[in-house]
């Protein structure tokens, strides 16, 4: 079986405030690209996780990787031998960790079906997980665990992914929030909200990774409809109205910054 780990975007994420908890509420419209990390499973006496591709190497402790915890989660009559091809790099906005998770519950959904309560197991792996287990694009709420459908009049719109190939981890991004809800997602089909939204945190992760507005300014001198940042960060994404656009400005950007990392596709339904 082979399962893509599909790049999560947030198109907009607006912070509301912070709980009690220490977590944050938010407001985000989730996106998903048509590629990311690549997992192949095969059945198997134990489980088993093998990790192979460009980042690999960042990923060196076994019970630390979302893969594995899903893993544990799941409840099965037999292992599974996965593969996991680490396509996207850690700790870079696009949910790369959440994405494999949600791979492996789909993974697990064909082979033995799910829980009734795989959201909430789901949920505790982490707040995109939920998301990235469904894979299409839809408004999450609270602390990104609750989510709603969304008329999704974007698929199929080019994407350009590009990092700096800088990790930048949730935590400290968050604390550099200035507190301010600034209000929340705009009603209307998935362009509206991308066209009047916002994300409360590129300012803070652009005061702990200046190159974040480098490299914004190097989409915006393409010719994109829209560009912004992922998440948390770092990984920044422009959308396009034809793909040849967009190859356009992928050549434009591995000629200007060729230690970049980017990553082409589209948006999925």
């Amino acid at each position: 079986m082979r399962e893509i780990a599909y790049a999560k975007i947030n198109l907009a994420l607006h912070v509301r405030r912070r709980r009690e908890d220490g977590y944050h509420d938010i407001e985000t419209l989730f996106a998903f690209v048509d590629v990311g990390d690549v997992l192949e499973a095969t059945p198997a006496p134990s489980d088993q996780l093998t990790i192979v591709g460009e980042f690999a190497s960042q990923l060196t402790d076994p019970f630390n990787n979302l893969v594995t915890k899903a893993l544990g989660h799941l409840s099965r009559s037999e292992g599974l031998r996965l593969t996991l091809e680490k396509n996207l790099p850690v700790a870079a906005g696009l949910g790369g960790g959440s994405a494999d998770a949600g791979a492996v519950f789909r993974i697990v959904d064909q082979l033995h079906g799910l829980p009734d309560d795989w959201r909430t197991r789901a949920a505790k792996l982490g707040a995109d997980v939920p998301a990235c287990v469904e894979s299409y694009m839809c408004v999450g709420s609270a602390t990104g665990t609750e989510l709603t459908p969304i008329n999704n009049d974007l698929a199929a719109t080019p994407v350009l992914l590009v990092n700096p190939r800088i990790p930048l981890a949730t935590g400290p991004v968050f604390a550099g929030w200035d507190g301010i809800d600034r209000g929340p997602l705009p009603d209307g089909p998935a362009s509206a909200i991308l066209r009047a939204g916002r994300n409360d945190l590129q300012p803070s992760a652009i005061t702990i990774v200046p190159q974040i507005g480098q490299l914004l300014a190097s989409l915006n001198a393409t010719d994109a409809m829209l560009t912004r940042m992922s998440g948390s960060g770092a990984t920044c994404f422009a959308l396009y109205a034809t793909e040849e656009a967009r190859e356009a400005a992928a050549r434009k950007i591995a000629a200007e910054h060729p230690d970049w990392w980017q990553l082409s596709g589209k948006l999925r339904p």
